[in-house]
């Protein structure tokens, strides 16, 4: 007998575009996720409120950098598809539907069921025709008193060019007729929301009418002796994105001269009234330079990022979620009358912080305000991403330097958004006699850490937190991240050798035990890939689990894959974009990929590689993205401590538990929303507060 030889079938190619999700719809997906939330009915009313505002301003961000980049990439000629085999213009194309649909849907949530279910509760979003004639005689007279006078008619014609319409800006188009020569020109009004409410609201009721709706309906009183033949609402959104040379001189000046350019980027979307007229509709489109796919037509209200100020009225407390406080935890909690001891509590060994459970005031704030006036603490050394305008922290700082310590604070002027209001900071800090360091031109320092040196006996003692989240009070309330307290020394000298790579000019061979980007860290993440996958290949039980809030670095993708087709079990909770595709045959059959989308916003990251008896865990700043381990300074540290590392290894089991407020990628790019186990179901986000509230009882 002949015996067959079968070959065996060929590995797949890790580079087939059918393996990646692209990343702008990815993204999109995220959105649709909190879309889902303002649209789920056992959602208390005012929370859908909120997710709607927030979907808005998502969107308004992702058009102002993503979809600018891509309109860039369009302009320049470029047709290279990203590894997923789209190319720009595929992308922008799939964006400007998935954007259509997700807007018809919102328009349908808040007129079918949110708005009217707030006004059974006497909270009313009203139609200026649909009030009494008492309420409309007020809004007239408010009308005369306060909003007319900061009302400023621009016309379009002979000698007055079409006027610069600033970014998210909302305007009316006004179309009038000279009623002796006949002649018709265009004319914008701005809607002046920056000063005024957006949403006025009527007498003592809790009853709102838009700005512009009372705008709209005086409209003739900005044009006497003109007949206005129509106007409607538009709004436009800009390219926003900031491009710092990596060669710049001066950082700070570099930044500032971007940040009066961005006011002037070019148009990338135009949102219109619905039933606008066509002629109207033209100007516009024609003065704005953008093409016809770009209008979108908008049902009911525009910039519903807006209603974050009706969300944050007074009273309706029933139609919120619970009101939660974070609690101090247990071994910094103070004796009754004085004030938590951070540094004690650090030096019997690390210690886990994770907000907003954990207070940030008793913990991070209070770490860094007691080194201030500790006499034996000689330098405090603090990385700036976003913060406050009136942070505690900046004070503290300030009155570290005020009391002779080396005070140093990189401060990170090109986060998004946050460029002005770090340099405003940046300064104020220089004059107080902080050493001010903005970072390196090509980088963004996206790393979040605190190095403290206290002078202790003979020697010196390194105090450090590594955290996961901005050192900003008011996100650390809504954002769930991790940080490590801890006086290890070899992450002291890490942290240490960071700092002076920052701030002065050296390159460390290597780091002790934490990984850095962009020197190690895609490296250091390949190689706990490759260690747990050569224990799996060794008979050890073994596991890889992550939770961040982006995945798209195609070789950490093609490392997971690689560890799915050993047999290693893959589980990833990914908030936002995941280009990874879970559950393809000899590919990712073993990775499990879910997302968690709740009242707070997951924020964590975390790389756990469990190999039975041996693991190694790590949280930090960076997020498996080529931006973050390529052009980012980031920092991931170790946790050591079993029963630091205990916790969080906890929250990923009950993130991936979660019944409630997870999705589940399928291997066709569609999230599933999980629904409650029979037998009760499980919430990673009320499981954490109800387990930190017993903590206080």
């Amino acid at each position: 007998m002949t015996d067959v030889h079968v070959e065996a079938p060929p590995d797949p190619d890790l580079l087939d575009p059918s393996l990646y999700f692209n990343r702008e719809l990815s993204w999109l997906d995220f959105n649709d996720r909190v879309l889902q939330l303002a649209e789920d009915p056992q959602v208390p009313l005012m929370e859908r409120l909120k997710f709607c505002s927030i979907w808005s301003s998502n969107l308004d961000e992702f058009f102002m950098v993503r979809v600018a980049g891509l309109h860039d990439q369009i302009d320049a000629g470029i047709e290279k598809p990203t590894k997923d085999g789209l190319t720009p213009i595929e992308q922008v194309r799939c964006i400007r539907d998935h954007f259509r649909a997700q807007r018809a849907r919102i328009e349908r949530a808040l007129s079918d069921s949110i708005l009217p279910g707030l006004e059974e509760h006497g909270l009313r979003v009203a139609r200026l025709a649909d009030l009494g004639d008492g309420p409309r005689q007020a809004l007239s007279e408010r009308f005369d008193q306060q909003i007319f006078p900061v009302l400023t008619p621009l016309a379009v014609g002979l000698g007055r060019p079409f006027p610069y319409i600033s970014n998210l800006s909302l305007s009316l188009a006004v179309q009038v007729r000279d009623t002796e020569t006949g002649d018709e020109t265009f004319a914008r009004v701005k809607v002046p929301k920056e000063v005024l409410p957006r949403f006025l609201r009527v007498g003592d009721e809790r009853t709102y009418v838009a700005l512009e709706e009372v705008i709209a309906a005086h409209i003739d009183r900005l044009f006497p002796g003109i007949e206005v033949l129509g106007s409607a609402l538009f709004r436009v959104i800009r390219d926003a994105d900031l491009s710092v040379s990596d060669e710049a001189d001066d950082l700070l000046q570099a930044v500032e001269s971007e940040l009066r350019a961005r006011r002037f980027g070019e148009v990338v979307a135009v949102e219109v009234e619905a039933g606008m007229g066509s002629r109207l509709r033209e100007q516009l489109t024609e003065a704005l330079g953008v093409e016809a796919g770009d209008v979108f037509e908008v049902e009911g209200l525009l910039d519903l990022a807006d209603l974050w100020g009706i969300y944050g009225a007074s009273g309706l407390d029933e139609l919120r979620d619970q009101p939660w406080s974070p609690v101090t935890p247990p071994r910094i909690q103070p004796e009754e009358g004085e004030s938590p001891d951070v540094m004690g509590a650090m030096r019997k060994g690390d210690l886990l912080v994770h907000h907003p459970y954990d207070s940030f005031t008793t913990s991070v704030q209070r770490l860094i305000e007691q080194a201030s006036v500790d006499p034996e603490v000689l330098a405090i050394k603090l990385t700036v991403y976003r913060t406050t305008d009136d942070t505690p922290l900046m004070h503290a700082l300030i009155q570290a330097s005020e009391r002779g310590k080396q005070a140093v604070c990189l401060v990170e002027l090109k986060a998004r958004f946050d460029e002005q209001a770090n340099i405003l900071w940046a300064r104020r800090l220089e004059q107080a006699g902080v050493h001010v360091v903005y970072g390196l031109p090509a980088l963004k320092t996206h790393a979040k850490c605190v190095l403290i040196v206290r002078r202790e006996g003979d020697g010196v003692r390194h105090y450090v937190h590594v955290g996961t989240g901005n050192y900003h009070p008011t996100t650390a309330r809504l954002y769930t991240d991790f940080g490590l307290l801890t006086c290890d020394p070899e992450i002291g000298s890490d942290v240490a050798d960071m700092f002076n790579v920052l701030t002065g000019f050296a390159r460390p061979a290597s780091y002790r035990k934490v990984l850095v980007a962009p020197s190690s860290l895609r490296d250091g993440i390949v190689a706990e890939i490759d260690r747990t996958i050569d224990a799996h290949h060794a008979g050890r039980r073994t596991r890889i689990r992550m939770k961040m809030n982006s995945l798209v670095d195609g070789e950490c993708i093609r490392a997971l894959y690689k560890a799915s087709r050993a047999g290693v079990p893959v589980e990833l909770n990914v908030r936002g974009i995941c280009c990874l595709r879970p559950g393809v045959p000899d590919v990712s059959e073993r990775v499990r990929v879910v997302s968690v989308v709740g009242r707070f916003l997951e924020h964590s990251r975390i790389y756990a590689f469990e190999r039975e008896d041996e693991s190694a865990v790590f949280i930090g700043s960076a997020d498996l993205m080529p931006r973050n381990l390529d052009t980012r300074v980031e920092l991931l540290v170790p946790l050591d401590a079993e029963g630091v590392r205990d916790q969080v290894l906890d929250t990923l089991e009950r993130c991936f538990a979660d019944d409630t407020d997870a999705w589940e990628l399928h291997e066709d790019g569609e999230w599933v929303r999980r629904a409650p186990a029979a037998d009760g179901a499980r919430s990673v986000q009320r499981e954490l507060m109800a387990r930190h509230r017993r903590r206080t009882e």
